[in-house]
């Protein structure tokens, strides 16, 4: 097992896996810690092979996104039996009856153009974006777009209660739109926007959360759908990618493959028990000020 650690040690492996689980969830981006971590500590092998297709490095983050998708199903296992069920039973009835089965519908709507889009415009953005000094300018892009986002939600707030879908206003929940009230053209727009999370450095729970927020929502739901919507974009991914894992680019670290991903598994389950109970009460802004002051400094420095 040692001699394959020239391309990428256990410690590389354990430190890349729970900076991925934490990283993917905590709205300041997965992608862009991936990218700038090896270049800011210098572990030059990793930063040669970020740049290279089909290298050891891709599949091993293959491996990290699968582990990740496989914790939030296991946290979020319950709700999502209940989905399942739920749109399974609408294919008999051809009618969606009950909030869970609504809340089905949107996340399915919102996985096609996100999956899509992610498709088509992975390599490039890969390619063209995935440098560290990209990925700090974005990183603080990052932290404008949650300010952003509280901004509107405090707008809101103050301004005359609406709701915007057929739900009504018994689905207001302390004055928030409740989950299920979403409407399909909306969640498709939370979609869409998850396109921007493959540039390195912009969040793909931030971004959706900062969706939901605009949409009226409070930090609650649009957290539960955030993290609900990210378990089958990020797992279809991976298992899209999976093939290479089998292939000859993994072969040197397949062990490296397996403790990273075990190690982003239980990042990624107590970053989610600890965020679903932080927005519970709490907001965007640590968050945003953490990528605003990191994304300067560390522009600067790649400068």
């Amino acid at each position: 097992m040692h001699a394959n650690t020239h391309l990428m040690t256990i410690f590389q492996a354990v430190i890349m896996g729970l900076l991925q689980g934490v990283t993917e969830l905590f709205p300041i981006s997965s992608l862009g810690h991936s990218v700038i971590l090896p270049q800011l500590v210098g572990w030059s092998q990793i930063v040669k092979a970020q740049n290279t297709n089909n290298s050891f490095f891709l599949t091993f983050l293959v491996g990290l996104h699968v582990a990740t998708a496989m914790a939030l199903f296991v946290y979020f296992r319950k709700d999502w039996i209940r989905i399942i069920k739920a749109v399974l039973r609408t294919f008999s009835t051809h009618k969606i009856e009950t909030a869970t089965q609504r809340l089905g519908w949107l996340l399915i709507v919102a996985t096609i153009p996100a999956g899509i889009m992610g498709l088509a415009f992975e390599h490039l953005f890969r390619t063209l974006f995935a440098k560290p000094l990209w990925a700090s300018f974005f990183l603080f892009v990052n932290g404008a777009v949650l300010l952003i986002g509280e901004k509107k939600r405090k707008e809101a707030e103050s301004g005359p209660r609406r709701i915007h879908s057929k739900g009504g206003a018994h689905q207001l929940r302390n004055g928030h739109r409740r989950l299920n009230t979403l409407e399909f053209k909306e969640a498709g727009i939370i979609g869409v926007a998850q396109v921007f999370a493959l540039l390195a450095g912009i969040s793909r729970s931030g971004i959706t959360m900062v969706a939901g927020l605009v949409r009226g929502m409070d930090h609650q739901d649009s957290a539960r759908f955030s993290f609900l919507l990210a378990t089958p974009i990020i797992l279809a991914a991976g298992l899209y990618k999976l093939p290479s894992l089998l292939g000859h680019s993994a072969s040197g670290v397949r062990p490296q493959i397996l403790i990273g991903s075990i190690a982003a598994f239980a990042a990624a389950y107590v970053s989610v028990a600890f965020l679903v109970k932080y927005f519970r009460t709490k907001n965007l802004y640590p968050f945003a000020i953490y990528s605003l002051v990191a994304g300067a400094i560390l522009f600067v420095h790649f400068l």
